[in-house]
């Protein structure tokens, strides 16, 4: 698993640090400061051969001579010796390494290069190097050069930055906001986001992750990841870069359409991540998700002594979505009882400049009573008639009264106290309440806890691996992109694309080649009979944009207008362009759709995230509109209207005045086709339809260019090798017949068969649980039956087995990768009362398969020692049995595949 072996180094039980020095100001000093600091609980050592003790603590020459094993090493030793000491530490037994030191290199022949493979030797994870360390407060351990130590807490913040991460830490110290974990991830050689986002979406200490992003190195691992904990907890990022967008030269439209970071925006839209555009809103962010759940709703009531400030809540939370919330009649009554007659009698609820504390509390306790909101945001602008400082003490009395009330579900109560001291904003903090500097702050916090619910979701949404909607002639489209490669073509030609489109049944204007006039004349000819007009467009694979050179003529209406537009196209497109290769002119039908929108619809390729989806407003001047949204495929029809509604362009695909909506889904229909063609032949490296007509009638391709090349396969493991998202694996669902003609069905596990397995737990024996868990489990929580529901398909893969008959959940069987992707673990679990019939066998059958498809070289699993039934289908399987070196209870098995 990619999780393999962080509790070592994130919850450690001992830790030596390698290469402190008595010099202040040197960081292996600061980090020794810090850990003593901390009061680490844990065994420490310190290894220095140079000195027998540094401020008072003596040292030892070597990891060799410490008095312990240590589970965490962290080494801030010069680089050169970093693969020396990791080797030396392995021997000794460690479990990782935070490589603080920097200048380790990269790539072949590096000296990080040679860290690793003396870390792979042992099994050893390693953080780093180039990097802040790791604070993590609920072991009391700060191995980190920051300036201070963050309290307790519930936020795990992952960051590329080192910087960011001790600014975060000076921040949360000022806020009162605590931390489960903060890891500086450095150069990335060993553990990334992705294990860390593994890990802590598995932590019951953790409510929300932050992220601070640069750049992403294995994406289908971290959408993977990312996609799996946002499932369970906010994963909210700020990332870098974000105007460096666009600076390479594309082909096509879509091509430049789809910018660097506009990928990125794309790539945690898809994975459920929460985007903030800078480090104040991280911090707000932070701020929110630290101390509150998502309301089920989105409906906000306000309460304040000041109508302007509402009136701009108000304001803002209708720009970022959020419904006001409308006061109920009973709420009404009971706020006229205990208010001035000159209060705002709606949400905003103004209760007048003049409110003092008793006024503040009476108001609160009748919103939070309120059914028709979903949180209160409480918001105080100070006057020289009531004492800020109390409305705030009796605003947090009533909180806490309620959350004591109402423990399981509370509402959430934001705050915003203007030009506060920071007693007061502490007084909130303490209490649990967010509070922030103006009201535009607080709607977004408010937001953000919107956003959160909603995107968990979408993420239950599981596209399918194929579109029932439609039959593609994948063969045929595959032949005509062969064909091009093997003439050694970057483009396809006009007819080759229209033949591509026809495969996918995608409408496109009929187009004929011709190369010269009389040939254009002809294909004109029958055109004319047909009553429609004529358009000529150059056709030239070294020219992409034909109107750049003059390459478009529309309606022509004789065979001599076609025939002189011809010779001038093919005279203006060779002076202006001498060296392209020029073949003749494209002759379509005059396509008039009067009330149609011009859209752009297509595919691009991202060196980080593979193929992406593009949508937006169409036309010559695409880039310059530059009204598009991106989308990581696979797709279904949700998600691709999701796409279009990304758009402004959107809005006019509805009526309006006396032009109707848009054919329902013609456009969303298209976008999952594009979709569907981008899996299936994977040298499609970019297509654009540009424009595509939709009106009532639907859909009609007018133009379109596709771009071809090999394949270049970015991500590890089965699947589209140009997906960052893997479909979900339809290809897998198999009918099976077990012992005595019991008929099974087993598929791939989905989100949505969280129920089924707590309804087959209830059937499992207290015996049984034991042996699967290793420890007596009487309850299951939501995160953690997420952790078995709630795959990507990329690195884990669910088998869920049920009773045709009874269409009862019988059978769990499961495998997860390791962080390199060479072996993967395995768990089994059946219903206790339907053991012994073969179901077991089946699904471990079933499994290897999958393993061996996927190109693992080995299965492993821990076995209980009592568990004879499973070793000796293990044995019989193959598997070799061995007893744990350590835990002599625990068998290790292991199947070579």
């Amino acid at each position: 698993m990619s999780t393999y072996r962080l509790r070592n180094l994130l919850s450690p039980h001992s830790v030596a640090l390698v290469g402190a020095s008595p010099r202040h100001g040197s960081v292996g000093r600061a980090i020794l400061n810090n850990i003593r600091k901390a009061q680490f609980k844990g065994e420490f050592g310190l290894v220095n051969p140079r000195y027998p003790e540094i401020d008072g603590v003596a040292t030892v020459d070597s990891i060799a001579k410490l008095s312990f094993a240590p589970e965490l090493v962290v080494l801030t030793a010069p680089a050169r010796t970093i693969a020396g000491l990791i080797d030396e530490a392995g021997r000794r037994g460690a479990a990782g390494a935070v490589i603080v030191s920097a200048g380790l290199g990269h790539g072949s022949g590096s000296l990080a290069e040679a860290a690793e493979r003396a870390a792979q030797k042992y099994g050893m994870r390693l953080i780093g190097p180039n990097c802040l360390g790791i604070m993590m407060p609920g072991v009391s351990l700060n191995a980190s050069f920051s300036a201070h130590m963050p309290v307790a807490g519930h936020l795990a913040l992952i960051s590329q930055s080192g910087a960011i991460a001790a600014g975060m830490v000076d921040w949360a110290a000022q806020r009162s906001v605590g931390f489960s974990g903060i890891v500086s991830i450095g150069d990335q050689l060993d553990v990334d986001i992705a294990d860390l986002l593994d890990y802590f979406a598995l932590d019951e200490k953790t409510h929300a992750i932050l992220l601070y992003i640069e750049a992403i190195k294995d994406a289908r691992k971290f959408m993977s990841a990312a996609r799996a904990a946002a499932r369970v907890k906010p994963v909210v990022v700020v990332k870098s870069g974000r105007m460096a967008q666009g600076a390479r030269a594309a082909a096509t439209h879509t091509g430049a359409l789809a910018g660097a970071d506009a990928v990125y925006d794309a790539a945690f839209q898809r994975a459920g991540i929460l985007r903030v555009s800078d480090l104040r809103e991280l911090f707000d962010c932070a701020e929110t998700l630290g101390r509150l759940k998502s309301p089920p709703g989105k409906r906000l009531a306000i309460l304040t002594n000041g109508g302007g400030i509402g009136v701009l809540a108000i304001d803002r939370l209708a720009e970022l979505g959020g419904i006001s919330a409308q006061l109920s009649p009973e709420t009404h009554e009971r706020l006229d009882a205990v208010l001035p007659p000159t209060w705002s009698k709606s949400n905003p609820v103004d209760i007048i400049g003049d409110a003092d504390a008793e006024r503040y509390a009476l108001a609160l306790e009748a919103l939070l009573a309120d059914a028709n909101n979903g949180a209160v945001l409480v918001m105080n602008v100070q006057t020289a008639i009531a004492r800020a400082d109390e409305i705030a003490a009796a605003v947090t009395g009533v909180v806490q009264k309620y959350r004591a009330e109402r423990r399981r579900l509370p509402k959430p109560v934001l705050a915003v106290w203007v030009g506060a001291e920071p007693s007061i904003g502490k007084v909130l903090s303490d209490a649990g309440i967010p509070n922030y500097l103006t009201e535009d702050d607080a709607v977004r916090g408010f937001m953000h806890l919107v956003r959160h619910r909603e995107v968990v979701e979408a993420l239950a949404q599981v596209p399918p691996a194929m579109p029932s909607e439609f039959a593609p002639d994948v063969d045929a489209a595959r032949k005509i992109v062969t064909a091009a490669l093997d003439d050694d073509r970057s483009w396809l030609d006009p007819i080759e694309v229209k033949q591509l489109l026809d495969a996918y049944d995608i409408a496109a204007v009929p187009t004929f080649a011709a190369a010269d006039a009389e040939e254009a004349v002809a294909h004109a000819n029958a055109i004319f009979a047909k009553g429609s007009t004529v358009v000529l467009k150059i056709m030239s694979r070294d020219i992409v944009h034909k109107s750049d050179v003059g390459g478009v003529v529309l309606n022509l209406t004789s065979a001599d207008a076609v025939r002189k537009a011809t010779s001038e196209i093919l005279t203006r497109a060779r002076s202006l362009r001498p060296k392209a290769r020029i073949s003749g002119v494209m002759v379509q039908a005059m396509v008039v759709r009067a009330k149609a929108r011009e859209l752009i619809l297509g595919l691009a390729d991202d060196p980080t995230f593979g193929t992406v989806v593009v949508f937006g407003r169409g036309g010559t001047a695409v880039e310059i509109i530059n009204d598009k949204a991106l989308a990581l495929p696979p797709l279904d029809l949700q998600l691709a209207r999701s796409l279009i509604e990304r758009t402004r362009v959107s809005r006019l695909l509805h009526a309006y005045r006396d032009v109707p909506a848009v054919k329902q889904d013609a456009v969303a229909m298209v976008l999952v086709k594009l979709a569907q063609m981008a899996a299936d032949i994977p040298e499609i490296r970019g297509l654009d339809i540009n424009p595509l007509l939709a009106d009532e009638a639907g859909v009609l391709a007018v133009d379109a260019r596709v771009v071809i090349g090999q394949v270049e396969r970015k991500f590890r493991g089965s699947g589209p090798a140009n997906f960052a998202v893997r479909p979900y694996p339809s290809q897998w669902q198999r009918h099976i017949e077990v012992k005595d003609g019991w008929r099974v069905f087993v598929r791939p596990i989905r989100p949505e068969d969280e129920p089924l397995i707590h309804e087959m737990l209830k059937h499992v024996t207290m015996h049984d649980l034991r042996l699967r868990f290793f420890a007596p489990m009487k309850e299951f929580s939501h995160e953690f039956i997420a952790r078995l529901t709630q795959l990507d398909y990329a690195r884990a893969m669910a088998f869920v087995a049920f009773d045709e008959a009874t269409n009862e959940l019988v059978g769990v069987v499961r495998i997860h990768s390791d962080s390199i992707y060479e072996s993967g673990e395995y768990a089994i679990l059946l219903r206790s009362d339907l053991k012994g019939r073969g179901l077991g066998w089946v699904l471990m059958q079933l499994i290897i398969e999958y393993a061996k498809s996927e190109g693992l070289k080995a299965i492993s699993g821990d076995v209980l020692a009592e568990n004879t039934v499973m070793l000796a289908m293990c044995r019989s399987l193959g598997f070799e049995v061995k007893t744990d070196p350590v835990e002599h209870d625990i068998c290790n098995v292991r199947l070579a595949l």
